[in-house]
C-alpha cells in the first residue's frame, strides 16, 4: 500500500506517547512492505531525512507548527462551540500542503495520528481522493474530559480549569463524532477508548490496536544511574495535565506517607517540559525534577520502584509499558493500568488511595526480591502484549477491515 501518515509532531527521537506510537506504526508499516510518506509539524529543525525515518519513509515534509496563544484559546472558547483541542494545531500552510500532496499522489490510506491533526480529515475528505482515512486515537478525547472535570472539581485551586473541562467536554464529543462518522477506520489504543469512540459508529467496529514499545531496546545493557537504594521514578511528558496532576498529588499526599516510614525514600521526576506546577517541588531536598533527558532508560534501570499514580487519562500508558520492558517493580493506580491486559496486570501493584499506594510502595521497598520477581514477570509479559511485532499484525487486520491490504 501507499500510505501517507500525518502527524502533530516528528516522531523521532521517539521519547514520548504519541511520537514512540507514530514510529513504531511506520517502522511496522515499512518492514511489512508498504510505501510511507510523512507529513508532520516540527520545530526542531531536525533534517528528518538524516534520522531513521528516512529510512522509513520515502518522502518526508515538515512545517513549522501553528502559534495560538492564550488569548486566542480563550477568545475561542468564549466565542465558539469549536472544541479546543480541534483547532489547536490548525494552519493554513499546512491544510494547503496536505492538498498537495494527497492530490498529487494515489494514495491508499490516509491515517492521522491523534486528535490534534485530525481536525484536517474532513478537509481530507471533501477532496478528490481514492484513499481510504484512518484516524488513530491516541485517547477517547471526550472521556478522558471528563475523567479530569472529575477530579479538578474537587480542588478549589483547580476550579478554573475544572470549569474549562466542563465546557470541552460536550464540544469534543461532537468532534469525535464528526471524525467517526467521516473516517473509514477509527482505530483505538484500548478496549476501555473503543467503548467510548464506538457510540459515535454502533454500525461500525472499532478494533483496538495498543500503544507498543520495542522491548528489545529495554534489555540490551545501557547505562545504570545509582538514583541511591529508595528511589522512586515516574516517567512522562511534564506539561501534560495529567501527569502533573499525578505528581502533584504524590508528592504532596503519597510521599510524605512512604518518607514517614522510610525516610531515605526520595522521588525522581523525568520528563521534559516541566510545568510551572511543578517548580514548587524543586523546594524539596528529596525531590529531583530533571527536565529533558536524552534516555530513560538509566533512570528506569535504576529506580526502585516506578509509579504511575495518576487519577486522569485513557489509553494504554506507554511510560508504564517502558517500566515493565526495562524490569520495574510497577505501582500504579487503576486509572493509570486500564488499557492493560489483564495478565499483565499480574505483574504490577494496583493501589488507589494515598494510604495504599504508598503502602505498596514500602513494602516494596523493604524487599528487593520481590520487586526483582514482579520485573521479571513484566518483561515477560510486555513482550507477550506489547512488542511492535506482535501489535504491527493487529493493525494489518484492521485495514484489511476497510479492504485494504
Amino acid at each position: 500500500m501507499n500510505i501517507l501518515i500525518v502527524s502533530a509532531s516528528l516522531p523521532y527521537p521517539p521519547q514520548q506517547g504519541g511520537a514512540l506510537r507514530t514510529f513504531g506504526l511506520l517502522h511496522g508499516l515499512h518492514k511489512a512492505g508498504h510505501s510511507l510518506t510523512l507529513l508532520s509539524f516540527d520545530d526542531t529543525r531536525l533534517d528528518a531525512a538524516s534520522t531513521p525515518l528516512g529510512t522509513l519513509c520515502t518522502h518526508i515534509e515538515t512545517l513549522p507548527p501553528p502559534v495560538r496563544s492564550k488569548t486566542d484559546r480563550l477568545r475561542d472558547l468564549l466565542t465558539s462551540r469549536q472544541a479546543d483541542i480541534a483547532g489547536r494545531m490548525y494552519s493554513p500552510a499546512f491544510h494547503e500542503r496536505l492538498r498537495t500532496i494527497v492530490e498529487s499522489n494515489p494514495f491508499d490510506l490516509v491515517q492521522f495520528e491523534g486528535i490534534e491533526v485530525a481536525c484536517y480529515l474532513p478537509l481530507v475528505r471533501q477532496m478528490r481522493t481514492r484513499a481510504k482515512l484512518c484516524y488513530d486515537a491516541f485517547n477517547a478525547e471526550a472521556a478522558l474530559q471528563r475523567v479530569i472535570f472529575e477530579v479538578d472539581r474537587g480542588n478549589i485551586r483547580r476550579l478554573p480549569a475544572a470549569l474549562y473541562s466542563f465546557i470541552q467536554i460536550g464540544r469534543i464529543q461532537r468532534f469525535e463524532q464528526t471524525l467517526s462518522q467521516q473516517s473509514d477506520l477509527v482505530v483505538a489504543v484500548s478496549n476501555e477508548d473503543a467503548a467510548e469512540l464506538v457510540r459515535y459508529r454502533p454500525d461500525r467496529p472499532v478494533p483496538v490496536v495498543a500503544n507498543g514499545i520495542f522491548c528489545d531496546d529495554y534489555t540490551q545493557s545501557t547505562t545504570q544511574l545509582d538514583l541511591g537504594q529508595n528511589a522512586i521514578v515516574f516517567t512522562g511528558k511534564m506539561d501534560y495535565r495529567p501527569n502533573v496532576d499525578a505528581m502533584m498529588w504524590f508528592a504532596e499526599e503519597i510521599l510524605p506517607l512512604v518518607r514517614a516510614e522510610i525516610p531515605a525514600a526520595r522521588l525522581v521526576v523525568v520528563g521534559q517540559k516541566p510545568h510551572p506546577r511543578l517548580e514548587a517541588l524543586r523546594d524539596h531536598e528529596h525531590i529531583e525534577i530533571t527536565g529533558w533527558v536524552k534516555d530513560v532508560q538509566p533512570f528506569l534501570r535504576g529506580a526502585s520502584v516506578y509509579v504511575a499514580p495518576l487519577r486522569m487519562g485513557s489509553g494504554t500508558r506507554l511510560k508504564i509499558l517502558e517500566a515493565m520492558a526495562s524490569g520495574c517493580a510497577v505501582v500504579a493506580t487503576s486509572i493509570a493500568a486500564s488499557g492493560i491486559a489483564p495478565e499483565a496486570l499480574t505483574s504490577m501493584r494496583i493501589a488507589n488511595t494515598p494510604a495504599t499506594l504508598a503502602g505498596q510502595i514500602t513494602s516494596l521497598l523493604r524487599d528487593a526480591a520481590a520487586c526483582r520477581a514482579l520485573g521479571t514477570a513484566a518483561q515477560s509479559l510486555v513482550r507477550t502484549h506489547y512488542d511492535w511485532s506482535v501489535l504491527i499484525p493487529q493493525m494489518l487486520n484492521a485495514y484489511r477491515g476497510i479492504g485494504l491490504g
